[in-house]
């Protein structure tokens, strides 16, 4: 692959969510990117969802174009040989991110020993050694207490790992951070981070912490609606909801003029005393503002207006299952440059995403399928950890390693 990062070469020992994200995205922009699992497979190695097949779709989709290892961890020699691929020398190698991290072999301190220049980027449950997913974290920040139908007393959680997701993302920016520090000062380093952090640091940035802190009232569930502003959910003659959003005074105005509510709204304002030009107002009448609109889109189908709202630049969007969006939406098709459909060995043939991201000096890259459970070893052996042919077919004898090629051969 020629992506942007072409010759840098990252290790990856993971599981879940964050820590594989970043590695795909850092192999979606041209990295070699090299993960090691254990020869049974990893935690996530058929995590859901699954093809017809019983393959895991979920660890597919994260490990799109990596290079696998297969390798026995419990053992010495499967140690020293992980300590042998963290470690190459090479000036864009010795790159090495995880949560994985084991105390005395696979530390920092540890392999640092063997490659001074070593970064090695950790992401961890919480600053006190605790583990954490996503749908842990997000109940003890509070989320899901604000998340939900207005009125509903129950907690209602995310089926999206937001978190996990922007971890992955700080992984990325950590790790390429460190590594513009070492071409300037030849020094590697450790960096720690860990997923409750991420999620703080993103709950305090939007202000919601000194909401709690510094507001009486707390914030409560408010559906569909778009919190501070205008946003709300209609349904239409059809039977179909649409999202329509009325956050940017433009936005708002827009809104206002294709579904001909002006007059109404001025009457509301009128009557409140209440500058509809203002976000907050919108958001302090929206019961208001809703019981106007929801009569215009109850009398409409959506081939009434969809054009024309698409002709206004108005905000919106109709609500769709997964099905019905990979059948309705091209954007999650080829018809879109970032999509590939391809036809993956025991998952079935499907469209797959490559990198967001375009950049102006490098073509955007083609997906690739994710390899199978060590269809790189021996090759990693050899190139990476520099072993001959008679060490390498010793580990997989003595079976240290393994790989679908020797997994596929016939007892002797």
């Amino acid at each position: 692959m020629n992506g942007i990062l072409n010759g840098m070469r990252v290790v990856e020992g993971s599981a879940f969510v964050a820590v594989p994200l970043a590695g795909l995205l850092l192999a979606q922009m041209g990295a070699e990117v090299i993960r090691f699992d254990r020869i049974e497979g990893g935690l996530d190695a058929g995590r859901w969802p699954l093809a017809p097949s019983g393959q895991s779709l979920f660890w597919a989709g994260l490990n799109k174009g990596k290079r696998s290892v297969a390798v026995d961890m419990r053992s010495p020699e499967g140690r020293e040989l992980i300590t042998r691929i963290v470690t190459a020398p090479g000036p864009d190698a010795g790159l090495f991110i995880t949560n994985l991290r084991v105390r005395g072999w696979m530390d920092h301190e540890t392999l640092s020993q063997y490659r001074k220049d070593l970064i090695m980027v950790t992401l961890s449950g919480d600053r006190h050694g605790r583990p954490a997913v996503d749908y842990t974290v997000n109940p003890g920040l509070g989320i899901p207490d604000i998340t939900g139908p207005e009125g509903y007393d129950a907690p209602v959680a995310n089926a999206l790992p937001a978190w996990d997701l922007i971890a992955g993302n700080v992984v990325v920016s950590a790790l390429l951070a460190a590594e513009r520090h070492r071409l300037r000062s030849g020094i590697g380093q450790a960096v720690d981070l860990t997923l409750k952090d991420v999620a703080a640091a993103m709950v305090g940035h939007l202000g919601m912490i000194g909401d709690a802190v510094l507001n009486p009232v707390a914030r409560e569930k408010s559906g569909n609606a778009l919190y501070g502003a205008y946003g709300q959910d209609f349904v239409c003659a059809c039977g179909n909801r649409v999202m329509v959003i009325g956050l940017t005074r433009r936005q708002w105005d827009g809104l206002v003029k294709v579904t001909g509510t002006g007059d109404a709204m001025d009457a509301i304002a009128a009557a409140s005393g209440l500058d509809l030009a203002e976000e907050g107002n919108r958001w302090k009448l929206r019961d208001v503002i809703s019981a106007i609109l929801a009569p215009w889109f109850a009398a409409r189908e959506l081939t009434d207006f969809a054009s024309e709202f698409d002709r206004k630049g108005i905000t919106w969007s109709v609500f769709r299952t997964m099905k019905q969006a990979v059948v309705e939406d091209p954007d999650l098709s080829d018809a879109n440059p970032m999509f590939s459909v391809l036809d993956q060995p025991g998952l079935g043939r499907f469209p797959v995403p490559g990198s967001p991201v375009e950049f102006g000096s490098h073509r955007r890259q083609r997906p690739e399928a994710a390899p199978a459970l060590g269809a790189d070893t021996e090759e990693i052996l050899a190139d990476v950890a520099r072993l001959d042919d008679r060490e390498i077919a010793g580990l997989f004898d003595r079976g240290v390693v393994d790989g679908p090629r020797r997994q596929a051969r016939p007892a002797a």
